[in-house]
């Protein structure tokens, strides 16, 4: 230790302020008064120990009495949720019910005409419980009524990010772009087999585009189709800021250097659009983590918990007052539960057929479930997207620049583009050498003269 005139930081901390719970840290660490100081083992020596009758199982007593004193809940609170419909924590409701207590424990506290005094906390709070009608049953309403918020809320969620997923997915120009361009790519390839000339393909093909690589063993078909829709994208990009000088922050003097700079202005153009499409289909990410089982699911066991509480209200509560704040209280939950539960059934409905909808769209007749299937494809196939969009901005080797300044830029870097995709077919793919892929289906991303 240091010398007593080195002032240390547990100087502080032992003159400090700070109590803490004696009950608690027994309760919760079996920790044994006796083991305090001297002083006190003497003077609680001589003090009798309380004697509790004991009714439930010890184990049993002891978990409850952790948890009221945890939550701070005191009996006549309970009881008055009980007879009001009143909010009760929810974690003190689940355990209650799943603390079943034995038809032998429920009779003796029932028979228990002593003073409540010789009781331990958590057969007091037992006690008091069980003189209630319908006791447990109140608390699963009670349960209900706390979670319902959530989990309608939760729902909405879901159904909100499938509903703006499928919109997203099905109107991404630069998506339905990237499709085109892998169909035709893969039609030159195979073209004089019989894959040749094919009018779709199933959306996970794009998941094996990085399985196939080119002579070098390094650029796969995906880097390949990545640069030729770069090399797209940059053209329309550099075209459609042309007018207004502004757009995308390009100025007219970027547009009017050498085909060097041209090239490269139009590559990091087309770069920036496609590297965006992740962020674009953000929602469409968010879809795929949905669980179509869970929705279902959810959305039963809300039907059935709802028709158990009404059941309740028709039945035992019936035969009770029907003027009691827990039956009022009640009955009106389950009005408002009816209508929030059987939007969800409908709306779950409306959004699963839009989901297989959206499935058929890209696969024709999808099976059951393909859209959600179709969302985790496209998050899987953006990721692996990305990186081939870091691969290409990293290896500049892959566009090589030409030094001609004789021709205009937007004439010269359309030639040099070509060339080099030309080039790049042939050394990387020869099964598409000499084959011309037009990735436009209009004439609107060739810049103009």
């Amino acid at each position: 230790m240091a010398s007593p005139d080195h002032s240390m930081v547990w100087h502080e901390i032992s003159s400090g302020s700070f109590q803490f719970n004696e009950e608690m840290i027994e309760s919760l660490f079996s920790y044994n008064a006796a083991a305090k100081g001297k002083s006190d083992c003497k003077k609680n020596s001589s003090a009798p120990s309380i004697q509790y009758i004991q009714i439930i199982e010890a184990r049993k007593a002891q978990n409850l009495s952790i948890l009221l004193r945890a939550l701070n809940v005191t009996a006549e609170e309970v009881l008055d949720a009980l007879r009001d419909g009143t909010e009760l924590p929810a974690e003190l409701l689940q355990t209650l019910l799943k603390m079943t207590l034995t038809p032998e424990e429920e009779l003796k506290l029932r028979l228990f005409t002593g003073d409540l005094s010789q009781l331990g906390p958590a057969e007091r709070f037992l006690k008091i419980l069980v003189e209630i009608p319908f006791a447990f049953k109140r608390m699963e309403s009670l349960l209900f009524m706390s979670s319902l918020q959530e989990e309608v809320s939760t729902l909405k969620e879901s159904f909100a990010a499938l509903e703006v997923a499928s919109d997203k997915l099905r109107n991404s120009r630069l998506f339905l772009k990237l499709l085109e361009a892998v169909l035709k790519t893969g039609n030159r390839m195979n073209d004089g087999t019989y894959r040749g000339g094919a009018l779709a393909f199933k959306l996970d093909t794009l998941l094996k585009l990085s399985d196939v690589k080119g002579t070098d063993g390094k650029t796969t078909l995906l880097h390949f189709v990545v640069q030729e829709i770069i090399r797209s994208e940059g053209i329309r990009a550099a075209r459609t800021a042309r007018p207004s000088q502004s757009v995308c922050s390009v100025k007219s003097e970027d547009l009017d250097v050498d085909s060097n700079q041209s090239s490269e202005h139009y590559r990091n153009l087309g770069l920036k659009v496609v590297s965006g499409l992740s962020t674009e289909l953000e929602d469409v990410k968010k879809a795929a983590a949905v669980d179509a089982d869970a929705l279902t699911s959810t959305v039963s066991k809300l039907t059935q918990s709802l028709n158990k509480i009404k059941a309740f209200l028709d039945s035992e509560m019936k035969t009770l007052e029907e003027d009691s704040k827990f039956y009022v209280t009640l009955t009106t939950f389950v009005d408002h539960a009816k209508s929030e539960i059987s939007w969800l059934s409908e709306e779950q409905k409306r959004i699963m057929a839009l989901v297989q909808s959206t499935a058929d769209y890209f696969h024709g007749n999808a099976g059951k479930n393909e859209g959600l299937h179709l969302f985790t494809i496209v998050r899987d196939f953006l990721v692996m997207l990305d990186k081939a969009c870091k691969d290409v901005k990293d290896d500049r080797a892959t566009m090589p620049r030409r030094t001609s300044k004789k021709e205009t830029p937007a004439s010269s870097a359309s030639l040099e583009n070509r060339q080099q995709s030309e080039n790049s077919r042939q050394r990387l793919f020869p099964a598409i050498a000499g084959r011309q892929i037009d990735y436009s289906s209009s004439d609107d991303e060739s810049p103009s003269p």
